[in-house]
């Protein structure tokens, strides 16, 4: 699974990476240790235009009919979206993008869990794929919501967890992006384990296991 992750660059940074304009609809600060039913950042196309803005971790789908739903439903199976009525239905228009450059996972040893950050070689940004719906209450209020899809292991991972999230290549973003693509097969190849020769891994402190532990030393070398 994924449970955990960083985006520690600036606003300006972001909007550069994925060609933002104009103001985007975020409150953005950096993340050291973001965690599921946060606000985070994401990236989603309205049809002309990439959009930087916020989603709740965790997916409610627009026919729920309690929101706690959301902290069960942080990750998709890559393998199985197809048969999960909360995912199914989102793949061909409710595609986003969670900017990280780095992200948590905790290895097993002898002595217990040791918590390792995942990050690119050359530590820069880097995008995950996901899903998102809306859903609105019976008052009229909204609540966009999503989940970051996962896939088998790379030879990397696999010395630390099972699963990895699914990291889409910079060629594949406004593939996978493009609202108008309605190309399933096409989409649903993308989410792959990424190259394993571009990634590399250290343990970190186990202060990150405490979500209210959000500060720059949590991403230092333990």
């Amino acid at each position: 699974m994924c449970g955990r992750y960083t985006i520690t660059v600036t606003l300006d940074e972001l909007m550069l990476r994925y060609f933002i304009e104009g103001s985007p609809l975020i409150n953005y600060s950096p993340k050291y240790n973001a965690a599921p039913v946060q606000q985070i950042p994401a990236v989603i196309h309205d049809g002309r235009r990439n959009r930087l803005g916020e989603l709740r971790w965790g997916l409610v789908p627009s026919w729920a009919k309690d929101d706690r739903i959301g902290s069960k439903m942080i990750n998709a199976r890559a393998e199985t979206l197809l048969e999960k009525p909360a995912f199914k239905g989102l793949i061909p228009s409710r595609r986003c993008i969670i900017p990280v450059d780095g992200f948590y996972e905790w290895k097993q040893l002898q002595g217990g869990k040791q918590p390792m950050r995942i990050t690119l070689r050359d530590r820069s940004i880097f995008s995950l794929a996901g899903l998102y719906d809306i859903r609105v209450d019976a008052d009229g209020n909204r609540l966009s919501t999503c989940t970051i899809i996962t896939t088998e292991a790379n030879s990397l991972m696999a010395d630390i967890h099972n699963r990895m999230p699914v990291i889409l290549s910079p060629g594949a973003e406004a593939f996978w992006l493009d609202r108008s693509n309605k190309d399933i097969p096409s989409l649903l190849r993308l989410l792959k384990p990424y190259d394993a020769a571009q990634m590399t891994a250290y343990p970190v402190s186990a202060a990150v296991g405490n979500v209210r532990n959000d500060y720059p030393e949590l991403v230092k070398e333990a």
